[in-house]
């Protein structure tokens, strides 16, 4: 279904996709936006991925590769806002990879350790 826009009371050539909701049992109509239809696709994290959930700087790495580290044990510190983060473990695992190193500034969203099954070797 398209509707046409209105420019200074005449009609404008282009025309734009409505796009079917509903809230509570009613439906409504409405125009996506540039920067919706243009968003960042939401993905399953991985489990075995640890990201930075802020930008920060690693101050220390508590935990070496190949290493099983328990649930709840402290990984890495990340200071962020004059503030030190302790990264804890979500689950019991070994360290796989660490991608990062002490005093690197990370971004949003890095992949800092990847783990992998503690039977695993």
């Amino acid at each position: 279904m398209s509707e046409n826009k209105i420019k200074n009371g005449e009609q404008d050539a282009k025309s734009e996709e409505l796009i079917d909701f509903a809230v509570t049992a009613r439906k409504y109509k409405t125009l996506l936006t540039t920067k919706y239809k243009e968003r960042k696709p939401w993905v399953n994290p991985n489990p075995y991925d640890i990201q930075s959930s802020i930008p920060g700087t690693i101050i220390k790495i508590l935990v070496k590769e190949k290493q099983i580290v328990k649930e709840g044990e402290p990984i890495l510190i990340l200071e962020a806002m004059k503030m030190q983060n302790r990264i804890e473990m979500p689950f019991t695992a070994r360290i796989k990879k660490i991608n990062v190193s002490e005093g690197e500034k990370i971004p949003k969203e890095f992949l800092m350790i990847e783990l992998a099954p503690a039977d695993e070797k």
